[in-house]
């Protein structure tokens, strides 16, 4: 019964409770798209970096990752990489040459890390060659001797054009100072611009060929799976096998990246208190100006016999309700916005370098969880019973006489 009067209580000043619902509606609709962007930016910042560059797990000798020196290799990465592809959980595995070294051009000279791989092999583990636009070449097909696919920063760095020749210096297997002339057959660009500064792809049997390296060694091996929930599991499996081997999934490798999610998180939940908090301080100035109009009418009810605490709870149940009905509208509109954005995406464009010099793309595809929503349920139900508490309080306090003979 309370329930009922309190429902009808709402609607007796449809002006005020509209504005209150729309209120609640569009302060959600703000805080949840708000937390959609931040959520979608950071998991496709993670994705980018996991299927561009760094993988699920990378295996390298002990040595080589405490300081990349080209000498510490893997020896037997054939084989290695073979027994790895057979474990269940694996997706693929791509071993590489990876050397520090230079890049000169007539222009300028920059530091730069060399990756030696096997081109088809790398398809499996790295998006690197879906980058390339249509009107900058191709990835390694039909070339000839020493192809080298290049960054578009790292053109524009030493002024280089497709099929241009652009000289790697860098040390041999003794230490011995080499180098070879590469022509650009690739011009790629992702949405990192670290990364794209500093690291050219050349063949693997290229790369070993000028530093006297075994073709079958390789300084890193790059494992993808076919589920990231298992990636604990297969990280214990290769050590089991491997122990005298470094054996790192992308959270060890890239400990900023696996930061982003814990910062969201928590920049999420003071985000939507704070807009909780806010609306909560709206409810109540509403809810004590309904109170003070109806002192004749609650005066009344607890003269017939309506006891305080029914008195409180009907209160609390108007509260409680118009935080639900603009919550519920708020979070269904989000929903229905965030599913929309989620498939076509938001253009930052006009800050794109800004956001690629932090590693994240220019389009973002905002999304949250949904068990996002039970919390923020439980949440909107809480504020509405933490705002009732006041003005319910004021109710009860008046005096049943003095209330009735009140001018309404």
């Amino acid at each position: 019964m309370l329930l009922s009067i309190a429902w009808k209580n709402i609607w007796r000043n449809k002006l005020r409770s509209a504005i209150v619902i729309i209120a609640v509606s569009l302060g959600l609709i703000g805080g949840i798209m708000s937390v959609g962007i931040m959520f979608g930016s950071s998991d496709q910042h993670i994705k980018d970096a996991v299927n561009d560059y760094v993988s699920e797990i990378q295996i390298h000798n002990p040595k080589y990752s405490e300081n990349n020196e080209a000498k510490y290799v893997i020896k037997n990465s054939d084989n290695l990489e073979k027994m790895i592809s057979e474990i269940p959980e694996v997706k693929s595995v791509c071993s590489r040459m990876k050397i520090i070294g230079m890049a000169n051009s007539p222009e300028a000279a920059v530091g730069i890390v060399i990756n030696g791989i096997n081109p088809e092999k790398e398809k499996t583990v790295t998006d690197i060659y879906t980058k390339i636009p249509d009107s900058l070449g191709t990835y390694f097909k039909k070339t000839k001797r020493n192809p080298i696919l290049i960054s578009s920063k790292l053109a524009e760095k030493l002024k280089l054009h497709l099929r241009s020749k652009v000289v790697l210096t860098f040390q041999e297997k003794d230490g011995i100072m080499t180098g070879g002339s590469f022509r650009v057959i690739g011009i790629y660009n992702t949405n990192n611009s670290m990364f794209d500064e500093t690291n050219v792809f050349v063949k693997k049997s290229d790369l070993a060929r000028l530093t006297m390296f075994p073709i079958n060694t390789a300084q890193e091996l790059a494992v993808r799976l076919k589920d990231k929930k298992t990636i604990e599991t297969v990280k214990a499996l290769i050590v089991e096998k491997y122990p005298d081997l470094s054996v790192m999934t992308w959270k060890e490798l890239q400990p900023e990246l696996a930061m982003i999610t814990d910062f969201m998180n928590q920049m999420m939940a003071i985000f939507m208190m704070i807009i909780l908090l806010a609306l909560g301080f709206g409810i109540v100035n509403t809810m004590l100006m309904v109170v003070l109009e109806r002192i004749k009418e609650i005066g009344m009810l607890m003269a017939v016999g309506m006891n305080r605490l029914r008195v409180f709870t009907m209160i609390m149940f108007e509260t409680v309700l118009l935080s639900i009905v603009g919550g519920g509208i708020g979070m269904a509109a989000s929903a229905g916005l965030l599913h929309y954005l989620g498939r076509v995406g938001i253009n930052f464009s006009s800050v794109s370098k800004g956001l690629e010099s932090l590693g994240f793309s220019a389009i973002i595809y905002p999304k949250v969880e949904t068990s996002f929503y039970f919390m923020l349920s439980f949440l909107i139900i809480l504020t509405g019973i933490l705002a009732s508490v006041y003005p319910a309080i004021k109710a009860v306090k008046l005096n049943p006489a003095e209330a009735v003979r009140t001018d309404a």
